[in-house]
């Protein structure tokens, strides 16, 4: 398995990776990382890689890829969804780091620090020029209030600042452990000394801080953006300084990055500019690139996919206890794709019993991937199953019944334009089994080659399977039987099921033999993964 490092990461991360038998790691560079994208299977990046759809299209085997920082925005995510890729991230390992040189900013402000380094430098001593304000007693108000948000508060409470954030996505009793006071957006701009910046670029965020935000602020107010660069709109920062509104600002990102030399605020004397590295510190690096490592290894090896970005995450422990049910939903979707007639219109998923109350997110994008693996040359996966169905206007529906019983199961159901195919399977001993089809009882292994047949419950079917696959010198694994309670139409036969697991695959020739018994009305062949 070949991983690839676009950018330099910390040696732990790298030795990490390494020790893994039989990965070949390379550690490569933004300008020579794409000639080693045909066999990589996954790809770490920081910020100056950008993976767009182009740089995918170039790693037909990439499984995953492993951000070393928090944002994304580098990432092509609805490509990598597309294509099937993982992306994940590692929020809060720079945490600390971007919160210090928050507060270093902050406090560059308030002294003047770096004027007043120019001017002594320059054989100066403007002692009263340089005259500073105290951050103690002031205002700071926090916009977002995530990891860095609330180290910033933390650190900002020994300044003895009164502290005031804004954050729609937080509850007051999901930051107990950080002295706050929630208020909405207006209010923090109204009334805060400094802005601190800790927001994640939406459509809702961009330019948050234009004209109309610089309008409701007030007057001497300091600014701190260590987030994104588009949350601010430039020229209206720039108007709100030359006014005397805004006091000053200290920026350590930028739109885009680098800058152009002739950008704007450059020109201002009370502007603070950092060549985004807020997180850049040996300690940042060295937890970011161990953390992407380590979150990375344990997906390739186990499948757990923690600080996924464009799939459901969850804990070690929540993926060990739905796992086999992730691989019963993927061999009954495959299993009904292979044995229905007709083109898929509605693909769904029914949880029974204990599964009705997880989160079943997962179960439900393998099952869709079994039935799409059938149909599509390109491959569906727990990443882009969701995706691609909507894409091919496949609805996807699922329920939840607690029913009483002793087994949790999941039921799949097929509607095409030729009728419903039903299959029910649980995890039996570890192992995906079969239950049911369309109603009939029929328990078998949902593994290897299977052969499945609809049948006129009459004597000899049985004996004509046995004497069809012993010619062809095709052994049979298991062999599965069901049949009716009771007839569709009164004096008719009951129908009968047969699932006939092989040591190898039946070719057409041996369906063809299977249906010159008049009882045999469907065999179909069924190859699970």
């Amino acid at each position: 398995m070949k991983i690839l490092v676009a950018e330099p990461m910390a040696a732990a991360g790298l030795e990490l990776l390494r020790a893994q038998p039989g990965w070949e790691v390379i550690a490569s560079n933004p300008k020579e990382y794409e000639q080693h994208l045909a066999d990589a299977e996954a790809l770490i990046v920081r910020s100056a890689v950008k993976v767009t759809k182009q740089v995918l299209e170039k790693a037909p085997k990439l499984r995953v890829i492993g951000r070393a920082g928090v944002g994304v925005d580098n990432v092509d995510l609805a490509a990598a969804t597309a294509a099937g890729v993982l992306v994940m991230n590692t929020p809060g390992g720079n945490a600390v780091s971007v919160a210090e040189h928050t507060l270093a900013l902050m406090l560059a402000m308030a002294r003047s620090i770096p004027q007043a380094n120019a001017s002594t430098k320059s054989g100066k001593w403007e002692k009263k020029k340089f005259l500073g304000n105290e951050l103690r007693g002031k205002t700071l108000g926090i916009v977002g209030l995530g990891s860095i948000g609330r180290e910033v508060a933390r650190r900002a409470r020994a300044f003895e600042m009164k502290i005031i954030a804004s954050d729609p996505y937080v509850t007051r009793e999901a930051i107990e452990d950080v002295t706050v006071n929630l208020v909405d957006l207006d209010t923090l701009y109204r009334t805060s000394d400094y802005i601190t910046l800790h927001a994640a670029l939406t459509n809702e965020t961009r330019m948050m801080l234009n004209r109309e935000a610089f309008a409701k602020m007030k007057p001497g107010v300091r600014l701190v953006n260590c987030s994104r660069g588009e949350l601010i709109d430039v020229e209206a920062l720039k108007e709100a300084i030359e006014s005397g509104k805004v006091a000053g600002a200290a920026l350590d990102v930028f739109a885009p990055e680098p800058p152009p030399p002739d950008f704007p605020l450059f020109a201002l004397e009370n502007v603070l500019a950092t060549p985004h590295i807020a997180g850049s510190t040996e300690e940042a690096q060295e937890i970011v690139g161990v953390r992407i490592a380590e979150q990375l290894a344990q997906y390739l090896l186990s499948g757990v996919a923690l600080n996924a970005v464009n799939m459901p995450a969850l804990t070690p422990e929540q993926y060990k206890s739905i796992e086999p049910y992730i691989t019963l939903a993927e061999k009954l979707g495959a299993f009904a794709a292979q044995v229905a007639a007709g083109s898929p219109e509605v693909v769904r998923l029914v949880y029974l019993r204990r599964l009705a109350e997880d989160n079943t997110h997962l179960i439900r994008n393998a099952g869709l991937a079994g039935v799409l693996n059938q149909w599509l040359s390109q491959r569906a996966n727990l990443v882009n199953a969701m995706q691609i169905a909507a894409q091919r206007g496949l609805r996807v529906e699922e329920k939840h019944e607690k029913r009483a019983g002793h087994m949790d199961a999941i039921r799949l159901e097929l509607e095409t334009d030729k009728g419903v195919t039903t299959v029910e399977g649980a995890v039996v001993l570890g192992k995906a089994r079969l239950l049911h089809v369309d109603g009939i009882y029929c328990e078998v292994p949902l593994s290897g080659n299977l052969i499945y047949m609809r049948n006129e419950d009459v004597p000899g079917v049985i004996g004509h399977v046995g004497t069809v696959l012993g010619r062809n010198r095709i052994n049979i694994a298991n062999f599965g039987l069901g049949r009716q309670d009771a007839p569709t139409e009164a004096g008719k036969p009951l129908e009968a099921v047969a699932v006939v697991e092989t040591d190898e695959p039946v070719s057409a020739d041996v369906l063809a033999q299977l249906y010159a018994n008049p009882a045999v009305k469907l065999a179909r062949a069924v190859k699970l993964p």
